[in-house]
Formats: structure tokens, C-alpha cells, sequence
């Protein structure tokens, strides 16, 4: 018995020694295999800046009708929502009182002009007296006042009758621009009091062409500046997400910075003969702001970790090494690096999940036209 326990004990270790052996063959094996990869050697490029807000459309001219005299509303002239021009009548006030007004003050100032005429008279007669010593100079003078009294009398007269004639014109309640009008607040039968709250009839909005006020950020305003605003193009992206067909340029730009938003406010006109864009619309406004040089790589290419977004790359020894990045807006399908890449740098972009670093990988060129490998970067 004790002659066979060495014997036992050194085929055990023969055979532990063969089974370690090939497992360590097969993981050295294992390791050593390639991964096959797609890459993009990524180099500089001009790309066109655009710059994204959300906008919101109004009337280049907003106008308020409002009652200048107040009244009776009788009748309203146009259908609310309507397209009028300039000059179309919208409400009609009650005339009566003021037409009546009207001839008061007319007669008022014939008889002011009565009276005017007698006391010129009666000065230029005094007048010849007193030049031969036939009246006293008091009476002449008095009487040379009493014409100017009477002729300021006149004078307010008929100022009267202006103000009477312009008060039975607001009567008349015209359109001042043409544009699209708003709803009516009063119905017919109301009561409208000029210079109070109660006077405002409806509003009209000058929509050709239309404006879409927008804010940027403070360093991309700053960008846009630079450009030179005048030669920013505007685009208009609606909210069934079509591209607006009349292209806008930037009609104001903000001096000041809104301290609680960190943003500058802008404004663009675009032009809107056919009443396509309605006031008070939200839209997404795209400015050409230049162009910039950058390197871009697909979308599906930039993963994120717990250090945050990263590429996988190829190095000059063939293997794969993780580069983190940090990445800008979007150019198409393709994300912009703004950090982490140079020109000429080799990125994977598929297989991604099957990366470690420093495995080795067998390379292929993306191919032109190729479609984006996103099911491979899946796996």
C-alpha cells in the first residue's frame, strides 16, 4: 500500500499538468484571434454652421381697432378672420348724436360769423369818427376789441365744427393696414365707450410679410455675429415638420443679453403672399450662420460610459484603444467631435460590442454608400 501511493500521486500530476496545458493553449488562442471591423479614417472637412430655435410668428404690424368716439355698435362690416385692405370699413357707430352735434356746431358758427361781421362794422365805423374828432378814442377802441373778441369767438366756432365733423368720421370704423383681422369683441347693439378698455373692437395683423421672433444663446448669437447678420439665411420648419417654401433673412438682432436666460432675442421676415403662416404659430427657425472645418463621424460610432462618450479607434499596432471625445450638433447622421480626434485618425464602426482594448482587429475601409452599420453595432 505505501509502495503505490508515489505512483498515484505522480498520474495525477501528469494529468493535471496536461489538462492546465490545454486550457491554456485554447485562451491563448482565443485572445490572439481578430476582431473584423469596418473603419473610417475620419479627415477635416467644411461643413455649413446651422444654428435651431423655436420661434414664434406674428403680424410685422399688429394694429388695435379701437372706438375713437363712443356709441352704439350698428353694424360690423367684415367676417371675422377675413383677409381686408387698407381702408375697408369694419364697424359702423350710431351717427345720429354726432351728426346732430355736427349741425349745432355749424350753427353756432354762423352765429359767431354774424356777430363777427356786425362788430367789424361797427369798429371800421367808429374807426372813420374818430379820425375827425366825431367820437371819443374809448369808444373807438372798445369797439376794435369787441371784433377781436368776436373773430376769436368765430375762430373756436368753427374748430367746433371740425372737431363735429372728425367725431361723425370715427363713426366709420376703417382698416388702417391690410392684413387678416382678429375677432369682433363687441356684437352689434353694444355699447362702446372711447378711451376705456370697453373700446377695443378687434385687431388686425399684417402677415405679408409675416415675422418669427426667436432667441439664440449668447455664444451662439455671438458666432452669428460674426458671419454678419445681414447675410444669414432663415429657413422655417413648420409643425408637420415641412420646410417653409419662402426663405427669411433677420430683420433685428438684440443689443442686450436676458440675464435669467443667458439669450438675445432675434426676429426674421419672411415673405407670406398666400397666408400660409398665421400669426401666433410656433416654428422651428434654422439660420445659416457660415461654415466651420470639422471632423465627423457617424452616430452609431460614439458610445457612452461612465466617463462619458468615446470612439473606438485603430491604432499603428493594429489594435483596438478606446478615445473619449466630446462631440457638437448633428451634421446629417453623423455626429461633429469637437474634442478627441484628429485628422487622420482610424475609427471602427461596427462590432463595437465585441471591443476590448488592446484586442486585435482585422480592418476593412468603409465602403462610399455603404449603409450605416448600426445592426453590427448592436451585437
Amino acid at each position: 500500500m505505501f509502495l503505490q501511493r508515489p505512483s498515484f500521486r505522480i498520474v495525477l500530476l501528469f494529468f493535471g499538468a496536461f489538462g492546465l496545458a490545454a486550457c491554456g493553449g485554447g485562451a491563448d488562442t482565443n485572445a490572439e484571434k481578430p476582431v473584423p471591423v469596418t473603419t473610417r479614417t475620419v479627415a477635416v472637412s467644411t461643413a455649413p454652421i446651422v444654428l435651431e430655435a423655436v420661434g414664434r410668428t406674428e403680424g410685422s404690424k399688429e394694429v388695435e381697432i379701437r372706438a375713437r368716439v363712443s356709441g352704439i355698435v350698428q353694424k360690423r362690416l367684415y367676417d371675422e378672420g377675413s383677409f381686408v385692405r387698407a381702408g375697408a370699413p369694419l364697424f359702423q357707430i350710431e351717427r345720429a348724436p354726432f351728426e346732430i352735434a355736427l349741425a349745432q356746431a355749424k350753427a353756432t358758427a354762423d352765429q359767431m360769423e354774424a356777430t363777427n361781421d356786425q362788430a367789424r362794422r361797427e369798429a371800421d365805423r367808429l374807426a372813420g369818427l374818430l379820425a375827425s374828432a366825431a367820437v371819443s378814442k374809448r369808444l373807438a377802441e372798445e369797439a376794435a376789441t369787441a371784433y377781436k373778441s368776436a373773430a376769436a369767438s368765430l375762430a373756436a366756432a368753427r374748430a367746433a365744427v371740425r372737431e363735429a365733423e372728425l367725431n361723425l368720421s370715427y363713426t366709420s370704423v376703417v382698416a388702417p393696414i391690410s392684413g387678416v383681422t382678429g375677432r369682433a369683441q363687441h356684437s352689434e347693439g353694444s355699447l362702446v365707450t372711447a378711451n376705456t378698455d370697453s373700446s377695443l373692437l378687434t385687431t388686425i395683423s399684417q402677415t405679408d410679410p409675416i415675422w418669427v421672433r426667436f432667441a439664440l444663446s449668447e455664444a451662439e448669437q455671438q458666432g452669428l455675429r460674426r458671419t454678419g447678420d445681414e447675410n444669414s439665411i432663415v429657413e422655417l420648419v413648420l409643425a408637420d415638420g415641412e420646410t417653409y417654401g419662402e426663405r427669411g433673412r433677420l430683420n433685428f438682432s438684440g443689443s442686450t443679453v436676458d440675464q435669467s436666460l443667458g439669450t438675445v432675442q432675434l426676429r426674421a421676415a419672411f415673405p407670406n403672399p398666400k397666408l400660409e403662416i398665421l400669426p401666433g404659430q410656433f416654428a422651428t427657425v434654422r439660420l445659416d450662420a457660415g461654415t466651420q472645418q470639422v471632423i465627423a463621424v457617424p452616430q452609431t460610432a460614439v458610445l457612452e460610459g461612465t466617463q462619458g462618450r468615446f470612439v473606438w479607434t485603430v491604432g499603428a499596432d493594429g489594435k483596438a484603444a478606446q478615445r473619449a471625445v466630446e462631440v457638437g450638433d448633428w451634421l446629417g447622421q453623423d455626429w461633429i467631435i469637437r474634442k478627441g480626434l484628429n485628422d487622420g485618425d482610424t475609427v471602427i464602426l461596427d462590432n463595437l460590442m465585441k471591443l476590448n482594448p488592446g484586442v486585435a482587429v482585422v480592418a476593412q475601409a468603409e465602403q462610399a454608400g455603404a449603409p450605416p452599420a448600426s445592426a453590427a453595432a448592436a451585437n
